[in-house]
C-alpha cells in the first residue's frame, strides 16, 4: 500500500471509504438516480463489462440509473449491492485506488432472493470539498472472460 501524504490515518480513510460505498449503492437501490450520479465527479466514468462502451458524466450515469430502477419496477424485482473485501490503497496525488468484490442480490416480488451477479469494482475515488467522489469505475464479472 502506498502512504498517502494527506494527515487522515488509513483506518479513518477505511472507515470513510465503508461509508461512502454504503451510501453509494443504498441510493442506487433505492433508484434515486440522480443523488447516486451526483456521487460521481462530473466527468465520472462507469465502465460496465455490459456495454460496449463507458458510461461518462453525471447526466448519462443518472440515466442510466434512471433506466434500471425502471426496468428492475417493471420487472417486480429488488436488487441490493453488497461491497466487501475492500481494499484501499492511499495514492501520493490524494486519490484512493479501491477494490472491492461486489454481490448483486436479486429479490422478485414474493420470490425468494438469488445471487444475480458477482463483480469487481475497481475504482478511482477523489475528494471535492471534502467529499468521496468516484472519479473512475471499472468493473469486471466473474462469469465473463
Amino acid at each position: 500500500m502506498s502512504v498517502s501524504t494527506t494527515s487522515r490515518s488509513i483506518e479513518h480513510i477505511y472507515a470513510e471509504v465503508q461509508q461512502f460505498y454504503a451510501r453509494h449503492m443504498q441510493l442506487l437501490d433505492a433508484g434515486e438516480a440522480e443523488e447516486w450520479a451526483m456521487t460521481f465527479t462530473e466527468d465520472g466514468v462507469f465502465a460496465p463489462p455490459s456495454l460496449p462502451e463507458p458510461i461518462r458524466g453525471r447526466a448519462n450515469l443518472a440515466a442510466g440509473a434512471r433506466k434500471a430502477a425502471e426496468e428492475r419496477a417493471a420487472a417486480g424485482e429488488t436488487h441490493r449491492h453488497w461491497q466487501g473485501m475492500i481494499a484501499v490503497d492511499p495514492r501520493p496525488d490524494e486519490s484512493l485506488h479501491v477494490t472491492c468484490y461486489t454481490q448483486v442480490l436479486v429479490t422478485p416480488r414474493n420470490g425468494s432472493t438469488r445471487l444475480h451477479l458477482m463483480c469487481v469494482c475497481r475504482d478511482v475515488l477523489v475528494r471535492e470539498n471534502g467529499r468521496l467522489l468516484v472519479r473512475e469505475r471499472r468493473v469486471t464479472r466473474d462469469d465473463r472472460p
